[in-house]
């Protein structure tokens, strides 16, 4: 989807200034975010991408003006209440209000949390055909913009580029976030030129790899 985490070549925000020395956590509370977020996840009620579909589809005045965590806890109050997880009244009086429902899988303790966070989330799959591009080849993605999730940023829909890296088969974002299925499909490693994404005012010198599954592309390049 067009949402607000989709800012590249956007004007108006002004530099990115990264923070020297950044901490893991800036306060305390963040850290209880990301503790309530991965144990809700461990519940089984959604996946990865579907997390990642809920705090896209934030409106744009909240997702601007929040912090990285606060974005993460509005997301995960919606997806519980979506679920009837939690009330409205429960969320706005930050407490237990009525008995909890029954779960696809029982609250995670803190040692499976610590397993889960080193072993990762692989989403690599195997898959029955060879990748149809490889290396040096050119591609076009497509132009779309679906109401739906997807991986291919706005910027990068109707661009040719360079296939610099095949990583693999992997879940299709797009599918998995809507309950539809991992569909793996190949991924590949794409660069495309600042010139090419922005306009001949673009930097010269700059590239942009961008991670595309397949089904992003329109065709090979002419």
């Amino acid at each position: 989807m067009n949402g607000p985490q989709d800012l590249g070549g956007m004007m108006g925000f002004g530099p990115v200034r990264p923070e020297v020395d950044e901490p893991v956590f800036h306060a305390d509370w963040e850290k209880r975010a990301l503790a309530i977020t991965l144990a809700s996840a461990a519940l089984g009620e959604w996946n990865l991408d579907m997390g990642r579909h809920a705090r896209e589809s934030l409106p744009p005045h909240i997702y601007l003006s929040v912090s990285y965590y606060e974005i993460w806890t509005r997301a995960l109050a919606n997806m519980l209440a979506e679920r009837g997880m939690v009330t409205p009244e429960e969320v706005a009086a930050a407490r237990t209000l009525v008995p909890p429902v029954a779960t696809k899988k029982p609250k995670a303790d803190q040692f499976q949390v610590a397993a889960a966070l080193s072993k990762g989330s692989p989403y690599d799959r195997p898959v029955d055909h060879p990748a149809r591009f490889g290396i040096g080849e050119r591609i076009v993605t497509k132009v779309m913009h679906p109401s739906t999730h997807t991986r291919l940023p706005r910027y990068a829909r109707g661009k040719a580029g360079e296939i610099v890296a095949v990583h693999g088969a992997f879940v299709f974002p797009d599918s998995h976030a809507h309950g539809l299925g991992e569909q793996p499909h190949w991924c590949y490693g794409v660069k495309f030129s600042g010139r090419e994404l922005w306009g001949a005012e673009a930097d010269a010198s700059l590239e942009v790899i961008v991670d595309c599954w397949e089904p992003y592309f329109q065709d090979r390049a002419a």
